[in-house]
């Protein structure tokens, strides 16, 4: 049964008065677990290799960067109706879209390539040596970085200078004929086909893949062992291979699961500028933007969940205080 007008604005503004409690502490824990995160990583004792390091450093700080650019200087003011006196400023508000829309990008393309590498390393064993290093993994990152800088440039001529305070993705006033152009709305689907939905599809792509290649020689490794040994023996060979997979898939799904409304309204929202109307609740945009920005925070727990020694790290630097505090008193 449909819901109701009145039951769709009470929803709405319900999940805005949530947002008041809940973007102000998701900032409040976002940036901390971050700056923990690339911290604990950028010392090389998780037993990780300096490749893996690379990706999962890069993923955290552009997850910091959408949680100060987006979070702190966008959504905390919109739900509090508060204005930021610098975004009068001429450029800023400009400045600001891009910057925000290519940090979002960096953090949703820093997994897809973090994914790709894992998927050479298990998949391609002849390229694994070649592709999966410490400096490949810096001029990926790096190409990544750029063009999402470049792509975005077009923000700074679409948007205004005027910062627009709505609880909405438009927080830039753009004229209501360009919003409602042929042209904008083109280029602004473009826009999240490439961020986040060919992500998506390529994530899937490849964790299909490795799963599959995984199957296949699990299977073939095992027949090896039966003909070989006659028994059933687990093989601690097949038991690294499911755990060095792990923090592949968790990452992957938890970025899939905490993105995929948020693309399904904006894909939706533009095809309905285009004529093809697609009925979808407002409230239902709005899950999608805190699920959005809670995927910059569930990293570390990825972490602490399937590495080991990350979450001995990550003790030993939470005890530290302590031991010095001990041998003060000492």
């Amino acid at each position: 049964m449909a819901l109701s007008f009145l039951m769709k604005l009470k929803i709405l503004w319900a999940l805005y008065d949530i947002q008041t409690i809940y973007f102000p502490i998701l900032a409040a824990f976002g940036v901390p677990v971050n700056v923990v995160t690339i911290a604990i990583l950028s010392r090389g004792k998780c037993g990780l290799s300096r490749c893996i390091t690379r990706y999962l450093i890069s993923m955290a700080l552009a997850d910091l960067m959408v949680v100060l650019i987006d979070l702190i200087l966008r959504q905390i003011p919109i739900v509090y109706r508060e204005q930021f006196i610098f975004f009068r400023n001429v450029f800023l508000c400009n400045i600001h879209a891009v910057f925000l829309y290519a940090v979002t990008d960096c953090s949703v393309w820093f997994t897809v390539t973090f994914t790709f590498d894992r998927f050479v390393a298990i998949c391609c064993q002849n390229l694994k040596s070649k592709y999966c290093t410490a400096k490949t993994a810096d001029i990926v990152l790096g190409i990544v970085t750029i063009l999402s800088l470049l792509k975005n440039i077009f923000w700074y001529f679409l948007y205004t200078t005027e910062y627009y305070l709505s609880n909405s993705s438009w927080f830039c006033r753009v004229d209501f004929r360009v919003t409602r152009s042929m042209a904008w709305a083109i280029v602004e689907l473009m826009h999240y086909i490439i961020t986040p939905f060919l992500p998506f599809i390529l994530i899937l792509l490849f964790n299909v893949l490795t799963v599959r290649y995984i199957l296949m020689a699990s299977r073939a490794r095992s027949r090896l062992r039966g003909r070989s040994s006659g028994e059933s023996a687990s093989d601690p060979e097949i038991e690294n291979r499911k755990k060095s997979i792990m923090l592949l898939f968790i990452i992957s799904g938890n970025f899939i699961f905490l993105w995929v409304v948020f693309m399904v309204c904006s894909i939706l929202r533009r095809l309905d500028y285009l004529g093809y109307s697609v009925p979808l609740p407002m409230f239902v945009r709005e899950i999608g933007f805190m699920l959005q920005l809670l995927s910059c925070c569930t990293n570390t727990f990825v972490y602490a969940v399937t590495q080991r020694k990350f979450r001995e790290e990550f003790w030993n630097g939470v005890k530290q205080p302590f031991k010095w505090m001990a041998k003060l008193h000492h």
